[in-house]
């Protein structure tokens, strides 16, 4: 965002500032928020719509300033600002509590009710918000399309089919899906990224994909399935293109928001020093796609109406391969740094232990675990750590990559069977334990998981060190270049934070280096849907 304040300067150069001129300044022309000019709750709310959907993450020094400016308003006394300014799950949380009292004055045939029952609110502030102002009513559409606001049952409601109130009521049944398939793909088609977008472009809409084809996977009908894979092919050709030019400049970036995996860890270990004291959990489930997240999420949020699920996204490392990407996660570091064990996952203890010893902890506060996704979850955590001792955990859950490695039905199958796991309650039950005992509780995957056909396999022996379905690993550019020669579907992928005889070959779209024929779910290659990872963290609702 430096770019956009540089320019602002430049095109009006400011007078000398203080503290609170320079900040309105920020907010101003970095944010598009004239905070004096916010003069009624549409401009209110559509500030922080703009804020939050766009998820344009404010410092919490201007936050503070927004803050300030607003409470001077009198219409805003009773808003609770200081909560829903700085925290987009708050405010969601704070629409999503007025929506039931905005439909229960729509009468039948739209006529306006004024007799609505009360509604034990939370959040204080006014109960009837102006949703179907034409400025905020496109926001709550695509809030409730995205999964980011849920819909309510409401059957004494009668709306015209083509409302855009139809978003936030829940009607079972295909219908419902059908509507919001259809108006996704919209969304997604018109909101494809390009070339130049930046990274947080790219993120965001791979949660609108994965909300998407999760609709799609979990339904009962084929129809979509087609449509999906011919605007995911057109899709993955650009992101592609994008890695390729893009990829290596996320490597170095702060761990604020963590751009790549390695990164999460020292997000941890940033927030345990900023609180002196907090613990931290790191749960890693192996092979989990962000479209299966979004299957999972709804399976927790059913299993536990308190837990908050702040979400994100993170990229992946390239090859897409548990050894490469998940061995980053643990030691805190790119590839490059761990030639030796980059073929096998036997070192992730000691270098998570590694990494934590060069933070400051002893090894003896530092557990892992591995090979969970079954039993009791609570059984599992008091066999690994010691509550009152240990300060931070690392957990693999590697049930879904199990489910994936076996599959013979797809990505619909996928989801089903992950399905089925999450209704055991094994996450939720170790997600709920870990908050009790006082962990501040991240998840993230290793990479995600694709259906592909085969195109061939090649036939080179001993030549190729990792013989994937979706990439292949040569010890030289030469011996990769003689296999690329006959796969026209494959990229020769540079080895960016890689070691250095480590050359990957990568298939692209949904192909695989299987014979023909063959239809399986893989990773190891470079399709959003592999490479752009869930990345959650856990709280409870505490109001």
């Amino acid at each position: 965002m430096l770019d956009s304040l540089f320019e602002a300067q430049r095109k009006s150069p400011p007078d000398r500032m203080g503290d609170n001129a320079t900040k309105d300044f920020i907010l101003r022309h970095v944010f598009g928020i004239a905070a004096e000019l916010i003069a009624n709750e549409v401009e209110l709310l559509r500030a922080l719509l703009r804020l939050h959907y766009g998820k344009l993450q404010i410092p919490l020094m201007l936050a503070e300033r927004l803050i300030q400016v607003l409470k001077s308003h009198d219409g805003f006394k009773t808003w609770p600002l200081s909560e829903i300014v700085p925290d987009d799950e708050a405010f969601f949380a704070f629409l999503q509590e007025r929506w039931p009292l905005f439909l229960s004055r729509l009468g039948r045939a739209n006529q306006v009710r004024e007799d609505f029952p009360e509604y034990g609110l939370k959040y204080p502030g006014p109960d009837r918000l102006p949703f179907d102002h034409q400025d905020i009513k496109v926001y709550i559409d695509n809030l409730f399309l995205e999964g980011k606001l849920t819909p309510i049952e409401a059957t004494d409601i009668e709306v015209d089919a083509g409302s855009w109130v139809r978003s936030g009521i829940a009607t079972p049944g295909e219908d419902d899906d059908r509507m919001r398939i259809s108006r996704l793909f919209d969304l997604v088609e018109k909101g494809l990224p390009t070339a130049e977008a930046r990274y947080s472009d790219w993120t965001a809409f791979a949660l609108k994909w994965a909300e998407l084809s999760s609709l799609v996977h979990c339904g009962n009908s084929t129809e979509y399935q087609t449509r999906l894979r011919e605007v995911g092919d057109a899709m993955n050709t650009t992101f592609a293109g994008w890695l390729a030019a893009h990829y290596s400049s996320l490597i170095n970036l702060p761990p604020t928001n963590p751009a790549m995996l390695h990164h999460v860890p020292r997000r941890l270990a940033r927030d345990i020093e900023d609180s002196g004291s907090s613990r931290a959990a790191l749960i890693v489930v192996d092979g989990l796609a962000l479209d299966q997240w979004v299957t999972v999420r709804q399976l927790l949020q059913k299993q536990d109406a308190n837990l908050v699920m702040r979400e994100s996204a993170t990229f992946a490392w390239i090859p897409t391969l548990t050894s490469v990407s998940r061995q980053s996660i643990f030691s805190g570091k790119p590839p490059l740094y761990f030639p030796s064990s980059i073929n096998s996952t036997n070192s992730e203890e000691k270098l998570w232990k590694q990494f934590w010893e060069g933070h400051g902890l002893s090894r003896l506060d530092v557990a892992y675990q591995r090979g969970l996704g079954d039993g009791d979850a609570a059984g599992v955590l008091d066999s690994a750590i010691h509550p009152g001792k240990t300060k931070v955990v690392g957990l693999v859950v590697d049930k879904v990559d199990k489910i994936m490695h076996g599959m013979q039905l797809g990505s619909a199958g996928m989801h089903n069977q992950i399905k089925q796991w999450g209704h055991a309650g094994f996450l939720s039950a170790m997600v709920g334990q870990l908050l009790d005992y006082g962990y501040e509780v991240w998840l993230t995957a290793d990479h995600g998981n694709i259906q592909c056909d085969g195109k061939g396999r090649p036939s080179e022996g001993v030549i190729a060190e990792t013989r994937g379905e979706r990439v292949r690993v040569y010890p030289t550019p030469e011996l990769r270049a003689q296999v690329a020669g006959a796969f026209p579907f494959a990229h020769e992928w540079q080895p960016v934070g890689l070691p250095a005889d480590y050359f990957p070959l990568v298939a692209g779209a949904h192909d695989a280096f299987v014979s023909p024929g063959d239809a399986i779910v893989g990773h190891g290659g470079v399709a959003i849907e592999e490479v752009i990872v869930p990345l959650v963290k856990f709280e409870r609702r505490t109001r």
